[in-house]
């Protein structure tokens, strides 16, 4: 069975490998669950694993499978699953358990090992082939309704994590009703996380650097959102011009906008980041005392949030939901890019870090149609 691979660490290194194929009897206890793969996304992560930045193989191989964004349909399953059958759409989480605490309740998102697993990302292969095997654990059924939307399954998960961690943490307050939020960046989970947040009543502002208009700014209208292209105008300018947010989510890729971010955060405000950047970039002009001194009197809180657990899966399914409901057809404008087959890796990796006018490219591994 065919897969795509790359050899961690080696520099642009994607390519088809040979596999075996999966079985039931791969997982114990009988909670196996055999998933025919119909569609996988692709995103900055799988770029910079191509790039060499960062990813382990499984013990064992010299190869990893990419692929950590997941929508199929269920073929067969063990004795002992009972949330999805044959014929149910699905997707999976992508973290897996180590040792720790967290990991023993379910909690493997916020793992306190130092070594983390992650399908198609860390010592676990990915799901960029034609079928594969998993634990029900770590399946979530994708409703019929949704099936056009499933391959966002995962990335929409980030985004129902990043914005729970912001909420939870800012009990601390007491009292806390944020009313304006900042997203920085109008890639797949920018754009999601204002669809979320406009679901939750805020008033929200896109931070990204495409000038307009665009398809990012249309898609930012119809969810109700404010598109800003800072070429056009500078966050200082934004926040003197709509006043200082209580949220920030960042979602860029970006180090230098990640820190940035905390100069405009409001008064026992919060700023959640969401990127993973694997590059060795310094910042040599952040105003660290004055950003220092407005953190601490201001009572300000910075929150790292990576992978969401099963529960944040079906809290972002839920929203794509409420989402097709309040503001109908506008989710699917996201789903730019789709690729047929995963035999020209070079293309997929051209469209991901080339081609400008992608928001969310994705490779239809199945000649299963999810739209019929």
């Amino acid at each position: 069975m065919k897969a795509l691979a790359v050899n961690p660490k080696q520099e642009n290194s994607a390519h088809v490998v040979e596999i075996d194929a999966p079985s039931l009897d791969l997982i114990p206890n009988g909670r196996g669950v055999l998933v025919k793969t119909l569609q996988v996304g692709v995103d900055a992560t799988d770029a910079e694993i191509n790039e060499g930045l960062y990813g382990q193989a499984p013990e064992g191989d010299s190869f990893l499978v990419l692929g950590h964004e997941v929508f199929g349909i269920v073929e067969e399953v063990g004795p002992a699953v009972t949330h999805v059958k044959p014929g149910d759409y699905c997707t999976c989480t992508v973290r897996r358990p180590g040792p720790t605490m967290y990991d023993t309740i379910g909690r493997n998102d916020i793992t306190s090992h130092d070594e983390y697993y992650e399908r198609g990302i860390n010592l676990r292969h990915g799901f960029m082939t034609e079928k594969f095997v998993d634990d029900a654990e770590f399946v979530v059924k994708v409703p019929v309704g949704l099936k056009h939307l499933g391959v966002l399954s995962e990335p929409v998960s980030v985004c129902a994590k990043a914005i729970e961690q912001g909420y939870l943490a800012q009990t601390r307050l007491q009292v806390w009703n944020p009313q304006l939020a900042f997203v920085t960046g109008a890639g797949q989970i920018g754009l999601l996380t204002a669809m979320m947040l406009r679901l939750r009543g805020l008033e929200v502002y896109v931070l990204a650097r495409t000038p307009n208009p665009g398809l990012k700014e249309e898609i930012c209208e119809g969810y109700g959102a404010h598109y800003i292209s800072t070429k056009e105008e500078e966050p200082a300018d934004l926040v003197q011009r709509v006043g200082a947010p209580d949220l920030i989510i960042e979602a860029t890729g970006s180090s230098y906008v990640a820190f940035n971010s905390m100069q405009y955060l409001n008064r026992n405000g919060a700023l959640v980041w969401t990127s993973v950047t694997g590059g060795k970039n310094t910042i040599t002009d952040f105003p660290s005392d004055q950003v220092n001194l407005e953190w601490v009197l201001g009572n300000k809180l910075l929150v790292g949030s990576v992978n969401g657990n099963r529960d944040h899966f079906k809290k972002g399914i839920a929203d794509l939901a409420m989402a097709e409901v309040m503001f109908p057809g506008v989710t699917q404008r996201i789903l730019t890019t789709p690729i047929d087959g995963f035999e020209n890796p070079t293309e997929i990796i051209d469209k991901l870090t080339n081609d400008k006018s992608a928001i969310k490219v994705y490779v239809n591994i199945s000649r299963t149609d999810p739209e019929t």
